[in-house]
């Protein structure tokens, strides 16, 4: 299989060069093109037909946002997209699920992040590919629809019952970005869910090996655990 055409979207110049070295030192991966205006992306699009696009939400012309709304109103063949931005407000989480991003990255991240997340995109394309290879006439079974769906990752853990991928994917995410640890309070406040929930989450990445967990001390109430993201 050939390197899937990436082309890199970032308005800073310093962070698309890292990106694009990001994107380098992943196998099957290739850069096509790096832009810095949302303008420019979309005619890079039609240019120079990339199969992935590495997208910044916030542009100085118009947003992530509206570049994915364009692009998905186009009638040529559809373009995946992943987000890798600073932008973690729900909203515009939201709104990029919406718009049919396939992951969302928060900066900053190190290589071993994103080289997991490239990783995992690149196995679902081959799990896609090989699919569609044996769908009869372009038809797919249930359950082949539902080996679509399921995590392409060889070996990777199931998920409790009740937790589900897109969830997760939003609350690592958010908890990556946070900067600090974060209480299941906190982060059922910033992505949406209820504490019980939260907590459910965090609890797994815990017991995965992908966040720290201590308790918190000197403060009211009652005690709380903060959670911690932990870099590959």
């Amino acid at each position: 299989m050939s390197d899937v055409r990436t082309l890199v979207v970032d308005d800073d110049f310093a962070v698309a060069a890292i990106h694009r070295g990001f994107v380098e030192a992943v196998p099957g991966l290739a850069v096509v093109g790096e832009v810095h205006l949302g303008a420019d992306a979309l005619r890079a699009v039609e240019e120079l037909e990339p199969e992935l696009i590495l997208l910044d939400i916030y542009l100085p012309d118009i947003s992530g946002i509206e570049f994915l709304n364009r692009l998905r109103a186009r009638s040529a063949p559809q373009v995946d997209v992943i987000a890798i931005t600073a932008a973690r407000e729900l909203a515009t989480v939201r709104a990029a699920m919406a718009g049919g991003v396939i992951d969302y990255l928060v900066k900053p991240f190190t290589l071993d992040v994103f080289a997991d997340r490239m990783n995992t995109y690149l196995a679902r394309r081959e799990q896609l590919r090989r699919t569609a290879a044996r769908a009869a006439g372009g038809r797919l079974d249930q359950d082949q629809v539902d080996e679509l769906l399921r995590s392409p990752a060889a070996g990777a853990v199931k998920l409790p019952k009740g937790l589900s991928e897109r969830t997760l994917d939003l609350v690592s995410a958010e908890l990556a970005g946070a900067g600090g640890d974060l209480s299941a309070s906190e982060l059922a406040e910033r992505v949406g869910l209820s504490r019980i929930s939260a907590r459910r989450y965090l609890e797994h990445l815990a017991a995965t090996g992908r966040a720290t967990v201590a308790p918190r001390y000197g403060s009211a109430g009652r005690p709380e655990h903060g959670y911690r993201w932990l870099p590959n």
